[in-house]
């Protein structure tokens, strides 16, 4: 069995190997609500991810997508970059990852983002449908659903645009073959349960990357009918909030080709929950 494990919330998580077809994941609460397993592969090549099982029906949680700028001198600006921990620390959530596609990349916090797809932060348009991408779409009272371009935003109150569906009616959608890191979400068939999932890859020998594909079996593995690859590559972070207090990445981002840093992104998605029964 190949093993990954994690001593974040400090206690040990240990993760099953990956079937042939997906993931099997060994689920530990993190938040009420809220349950977390590594994941790791050998097959078809190096792999690791982690994945947050969200109950979409437990009280106490709501979901915020980055908040559009507000400074009068940057009005053009759809939101502020930001790192993923930077997010998280801020608006004092538990869970946070990388949301929609942006531009351009940048090295620093704070400077102005262009969003490349659908954005809404409490019930605010930050951004408009782009290129024909699809979003994940939330209502207030935590109503979830994966959306083509185009669809009614009539109850949406957070949603964050992503660059393809890769599972639709519980089929994994065929798509390009390219590896890369991958940020991804999905929901299952009763609408009860959304799923975050983040595969490191670009780390040759640790974990390689997947196509969206692969993205779709493994969110169809993990209990989802429908999934969205999100925006990935070098941004791909997973944080939660630590047992300390601060924010701690799960997986091991590579920004600028570098294991281990963080990138500024201009979307992200965002989940505040209670502690832990």
């Amino acid at each position: 069995m190949t093993r990954f494990v994690s001593t974040v919330w400090g206690f040990v998580f240990a993760s099953a190997a990956l079937a042939a077809d997906g993931p099997v994941p060994k689920w530990e609460s993190l938040f009420h609500g809220v349950e977390g397993s590594p994941l790791t592969a050998s097959t078809p090549r190096p792999l690791v991810g982690f994945a947050v099982r969200i109950d979409l029906k437990a009280d106490g949680l709501s979901f915020l997508a980055t908040p559009p700028a507000s400074d009068p001198a940057r009005a053009k600006a759809e939101t502020i970059g930001l790192k993923t921990t930077t997010f998280l620390a801020k608006n004092k959530l538990q869970v946070a990852i990388n949301a929609a596609p942006y531009s351009p990349v940048l090295a620093t916090e704070g400077q102005p983002q262009d969003v490349q797809g659908l954005h809404v932060s409490n019930g605010r348009r930050v951004s408009d449908w782009h290129n024909n991408f699809p979003a994940l779409l939330i209502t207030k009272d935590n109503r979830a659903r994966v959306a083509a371009t185009g669809a009614n935003l009539g109850d949406v109150h957070n949603g964050v645009g992503g660059f393809q569906i890769v599972l639709k009616d519980g089929l994994a959608l065929d798509g390009k073959p390219d590896l890369h890191p991958r940020t991804a979400a999905g929901i299952s068939a009763d609408g009860k349960t959304m799923v975050w999932l983040v595969i490191d890859g670009r780390q040759k020998g640790y974990s390689e990357g997947v196509s969206t594909k692969e993205v779709g079996d493994w969110l169809k593995s993990l209990g989802c009918d429908s999934g969205i690859n999100l925006d990935g590559g070098g941004t791909t972070t997973l944080v939660v909030e630590g047992t300390d207090g601060k924010p701690k990445i799960l997986n091991c981002p590579i920004h600028g080709n570098k294991p281990g840093q963080e990138r500024v992104s201009g979307s992200h998605l965002g989940l505040t929950a209670k502690p832990k029964p």
